[in-house]
């Protein structure tokens, strides 16, 4: 089942599509609420042991709230719910109605004089923006000193306090679990340190809607990535595994293609060729004995013999410097082959400003380009700022004026194709955030390009894995790339559990 990546405005669409669809609003309410607690009860049975305290808010929040309140009573939780404010019949029926059916079964307290096992967020959802004030905000930070005592904090949709759009927060709720209901909220991947584990649980709002409703992003898991991946037969050998060429590596900067080279060959190509300055041959056949090696090519029949009709894929720019001299040389291969190609780093950064001469050079072929949030300012003429506050919609117009894939480095990484598709991948660390980084995930993503047909695909795929790997070295200060690497093989073949029913997916904790 899809999941989409949704703001505020996007969420109560939907909410307000499956009402008019024939679900009724209150159903929603015991679906968010009997799923979350499921989730709380399968997560921490032995914490719940303690007790569970709720703090509800005066809103539909609040009602979640209330059910899951009643269905950990049902388990036989002791529970106890804080009210920040009492629903309004007017505003609010279906909490009102959720907590009239609940207070028989749990205690209505006004501090917590015991230390709870689990605590329960449901002061704000989704709706919300701004600071949160009086009663809000001194539960939030009663929440969170709870935490501090050892409790487990479970928010409903988001944790409170924080934009549900945007992820901007002052004062907010720091979460070890969030229960996103109906998709995952874009705020929550901005804001990935306040939310712990991120659980998106299906409630029915796609039951009578749109394949894609409003074209939204859609989340790339597990589940998504693995069979798309091509399988490598038992009898493949480095011609059917294909070749990919990767082109960098200037004066004084060979370590980028080497840290590009080795994450191909670790994600399962049959055969690199590195194509460096010629002072950084002997450095990168020394790093990368596996793989073949050669200058930059001066020729237009060195390119074909060495690119054109050898390679399946080639990845320009790890490593290659801003010059003239290096653009001659991207718009020399590009010119003298059709091959499916990946431009990063330098190979962009040649053409700020000028998207126009970019998309000539690349008319006709499956092309992908990887900018960091910089590079992407460079090439569209504006400043990080505007890139970083329209991440999830931003690259759909690069996408559209080059006519390639557009994959947006960074915490989440957003995938633009020029027909309007966006594709979200929220997995890794802070230990990705180091130089050399996008050169491992260029490595990795030329690999995918030569060995799929959908560069839309390669590119998620790879995204994922880059991710994953970081996940698996489990912590982030003292990891390495090195350590990055030598996750991949791990991170290509240990499929995660599938999430069951109504979990559509579990992004993990991010580590620190």
């Amino acid at each position: 089942m899809p999941v989409w990546v949704v703001g505020a405005k996007e969420s109560a669409e939907r909410d307000r599509a499956a009402i008019e669809n024939g679900t009724p609003s209150r159903v929603l309410m015991q679906r968010a609420g009997s799923a979350a607690a499921a989730e709380i009860i399968r997560r921490y049975s032995e914490r719940l042991g303690d007790g569970a305290l709720v703090f509800a808010g005066p809103g539909n929040n609040g009602g979640d709230g209330w059910v899951v309140a009643g269905a950990l009573a049902d388990a036989d939780v002791r529970v106890s719910v804080i009210e920040a404010g009492k629903p309004d019949p007017a505003k609010s029926p279906d909490a009102v109605a959720e907590r009239e059916r609940a207070l028989p079964r749990v205690k209505v307290v006004t501090d917590s004089r015991d230390q709870p096992g689990v605590i329960v967020d449901a002061l704000l959802g989704t709706g919300f923006s701004g600071e949160p004030r009086d009663d809000i905000a001194t539960s939030i930070s009663r929440i969170n000193a709870l935490r501090a005592g050892g409790a487990r904090v479970v928010a409903l949709d988001v944790p409170s306090g924080l934009n549900a759009t945007d992820g901007k927060h002052g004062g907010c709720v720091v979460a070890d679990l969030t229960t996103s209901f109906g998709g995952v909220k874009r705020g929550t991947l901005l804001a990935r340190d306040c939310c712990g584990a991120i659980a998106a649980i299906d409630i029915g709002l796609d039951e009578h809607g749109e394949a894609n409703p409003s074209r939204l992003p859609q989340l790339v898991s597990s589940e998504w990535v693995f069979p798309r991946v091509p399988p490598i037969r038992y009898d493949a050998h480095k011609g059917t595994r294909k070749h990919l060429a990767i082109l960098g590596g200037g004066p004084g900067m060979p370590g980028a293609v080497v840290l590009g080279a080795r994450a191909a060959l670790r994600s399962g190509i049959g055969l690199v060729r590195t194509m460096v300055a010629p002072e950084n041959s002997g450095a990168v056949l020394s790093a990368v004995p596996s793989a073949l090696n050669s200058h930059w090519p001066e020729t237009d029949d060195a390119i074909k013999s060495e690119v054109a009709s050898w390679a399946d894929a080639i990845v320009i720019g790890p490593g290659l410097g801003r010059s003239q001299t290096s653009r001659q040389l991207v718009e020399r291969v590009l010119r003298s082959t059709d091959l499916p190609v990946l431009l990063d780093a330098d190979a962009l950064n040649d053409y700020a400003g000028e998207t126009a001469s970019l998309a000539k050079l690349l008319l006709g072929k499956r092309a992908l380009v990887t900018p960091h949030v910089a590079e992407f300012a460079r090439l569209m003429d504006t400043n990080a700022d505007a890139v970083l506050a329209n991440r999830f919609d931003i690259g759909t117009e690069l996408a559209q004026k080059i006519g390639a894939i557009v994959l947006l480095k960074g915490s989440p990484t957003v995938i633009f194709s020029p027909t309007g598709e966006r594709l979200v991948v929220a997995r890794g660390t802070a230990a990705l955030g180091t130089g050399g980084s996008g050169d491992i995930l260029a490595g990795i993503a030329g690999t995918m390009l030569a060995q799929m047909t959908d560069p839309m695909d390669a590119a998620a795929c790879a995204a994922w894995i880059h991710g994953r790997a970081a996940e698996l070295c489990e912590h982030v200060r003292g990891t390495t790339l090195e350590d990055v690497l030598y996750a991949l093989p791990r991170a290509w073949n240990e499929p995660e559990a599938v999430p069951a029913t109504p979990v559509m997916a579990v992004l993990p904790a991010v580590a620190t």
